[in-house]
């Protein structure tokens, strides 16, 4: 099954044929807590947002950022986290992607703290990836943080504020990795700090999160850059993963057996992708439904009362409901789209 997505996805996306000579590839990798019933296999104690003392499995993605598709999910013991996935996950997406030498160079992988072991960090580094992390230990952070020479304060929020690390990190990473000190105010007044690795230059992020490189020469412009530059995943690869578990049910879907629960991971990403790819066919003829979230498409869109006729094995007519307005949006997008296929169209009585 995963050697069939592999080949489907290929294909069929975007995320495979992205121009690595003229923009990064962006990944996003997360893991995402699956609570089931305590007989599952590989059910075990582990965190689950809001819900203490459960059991469950993890889910690991990769999300080909820029596209919105999934090109891995894997499901893992529920006392797994991020550390312990990262390699799987990264691996398997190298595998999907075809990514050799050249494609890792021009590839940012976007992780929250759970992959900023400095053992993880050096192997992404080793392998050539670009690089945009939390580091993933709090003493250290706090630690660094104190060297931080001027704090500027975040211009969408005043309890956060972020400053170069001026120390050097040779002896601990394989390449150069400047880092940046960010600091929120914490509700009894002290600070939470973290720290974010990055291989990227001023320039580079500048361009990522859409402002001018001759912003390179002002330090808050191009520190807040690097600030929203991590935010932003939690913008796509949370949402991804919400819409999935919403839209398609996810968390409703539990198997006893750990191999039947992977079956049903993978027949998820195959759909998450395949409405993707949908909006994009359609995206000329149906440009508001194009718009649509993956929830909104699975419960308008698909649930158009219809009758399809096939012949000899074959589609041969699609009738929708007249009466639904999404099906007289939607007709004539797909009529354009099956249109090679000599599959009709129809608007009737349902």
């Amino acid at each position: 099954m995963e050697e069939a997505l592999a080949v489907i996805y290929r294909q069929h996306s975007q995320g495979y044929r992205h121009p690595y000579d003229q923009q990064y590839q962006i990944l996003d990798i997360d893991l995402t807590g699956r609570p089931c019933g305590p007989k599952a296999a590989f059910a075990t104690p582990g965190y689950f947002s809001r819900q203490r003392n459960r059991r469950g499995r993890q889910v690991g993605y990769v999300l080909a950022t820029l596209y919105e598709e999934v090109v891995v999910e894997q499901v893992f013991p529920g006392k797994d986290s991020l550390p312990k996935a990262l390699q799987l996950l990264v691996e398997a997406a190298e595998s999907v992607l075809e990514l050799d030498e050249a494609k890792r160079q021009r590839t940012i992988l976007r992780i929250d703290a759970g992959g900023g072991t400095v053992d993880l960090v050096n192997w992404l580094l080793k392998r050539g990836y670009q690089l945009h992390c939390k580091d993933y230990s709090g003493h250290r952070a706090e630690k660094v943080a104190a060297s931080v020479q001027e704090w500027f304060t975040d211009p969408e929020d005043p309890n956060r504020q972020f400053g170069w690390v001026p120390l050097p990190t040779d002896g601990i990473y394989v390449r150069p990795v400047r880092r940046i000190a960010v600091r929120c105010r914490k509700k009894n007044g002290q600070w939470g700090v973290g720290v974010i690795l990055s291989t990227l230059t001023p320039e580079e992020v500048l361009r990522l999160v859409g402002e001018s490189p001759e912003k390179a020469d002002d330090p808050q412009a191009v520190l807040w850059a690097y600030v929203r530059f991590y935010d932003q995943r939690s913008g796509v690869v949370e949402i991804e993963i919400k819409e999935d578990k919403h839209g398609l049910g996810s968390l409703r879907r539990n198997k006893k057996r750990f191999e039947a629960q992977q079956m049903v991971g993978l027949l998820e990403a195959l759909a998450h992708n395949l409405l993707v790819w949908v909006r994009g066919w359609l995206v000329d003829t149906c440009p508001r439904l194009a718009r649509w979230g993956l929830l909104r498409w699975i419960r308008d869109a698909l649930h158009i009362s219809g009758v399809i006729v096939i012949h000899s094995s074959k589609i041969v007519q699609i009738v929708l409901n007249r009466g639904d307005p999404v099906a007289r949006e939607l007709g004539p997008g797909l009529a354009a789209l099956l249109a090679p296929e000599e599959t009709a169209i129809i608007l009737g009585e349902i």
